[in-house]
């Protein structure tokens, strides 16, 4: 019986770079790399005629960067995810990219088992986001804009929020995924993924990486820093 491949395309201005992602991810028997691109608007063009299942998206390139990319790519639904690749350099281009709508960040220097994970995962819907990078960038950019006073909008959005929903927005922000949610809360893969299905919307975000990231942003979320 022939395994259904994920398809995925590849966006990256280094060419040696591009060609190693590709060979990793070629070489995992649920997944193919069915086109690459070298900048982001090459990207755009490239995913509206492939329609893949996940991108895998550079995030400084020229012409147009990843963040762009992203915000476009998902708008028009010519993937179902977006995964950024990146460096430690990049956290105030991470924080945007979330904003845009990614699934979520691994760095460049990830093994390819790890890679292959995060790929799975974003198309799942349940993106792998290290846990401590995570929490790390967060806080970086929460101590520089963090007001701990809530806008009308943002309180307003808080509250619509079920008792419920805010325990799994917080797991959410700290990195965990369904699976560990749902064994914490003591309830279903199933349930956790209702429940982002059910808040995603009231918070204005698009992944779980834009929620974790309105979690640090509107103060809901305090960074461990703020208690030290």
């Amino acid at each position: 019986m022939t395994v259904e491949r994920t398809r995925v395309v590849v966006v990256d201005d280094q060419p040696i770079v591009s060609a190693g992602l590709k060979m990793m991810i070629d070489a995992e028997a649920d997944m193919e790399v069915v086109a690459t691109a070298g900048d982001g608007a090459a990207a755009v063009e490239i995913c509206r005629r492939s329609t893949p299942d996940v991108v895998l998206m550079d995030i400084r390139m020229p012409v147009m960067d990843g963040i762009e990319a992203t915000r476009r790519i998902l708008a028009q639904g010519y993937a179902s995810a977006v995964l950024m690749i990146t460096t430690f350099g990049d956290e105030e281009y991470v924080f945007e990219s979330m904003r845009a709508g990614a699934s979520g960040f691994i760095l460049k220097d990830a093994g390819a088992d790890l890679i292959a994970a995060a790929l799975r995962s974003a198309v799942r819907g349940d993106a792998l986001i290290d846990p401590s990078l995570t929490r790390a960038l967060l806080a970086r950019h929460a101590r520089t804009h963090l007001t701990g006073v809530p806008s009308g909008d943002v309180a307003s959005q808080l509250s619509a929020l079920s008792p419920r929903e805010r325990e799994v927005l917080a797991a959410v922000a700290q990195g965990w995924s369904n699976r560990e949610i749902a064994a914490r809360l003591t309830v279903t893969d199933a349930t956790v993924k209702t429940h982002l299905s059910n808040l995603m919307p009231k918070i204005g975000a698009r992944s779980r990486a834009a929620a974790a990231a309105f979690a640090y942003e509107s103060g809901f979320l305090r960074p461990s820093w703020m208690d030290d």
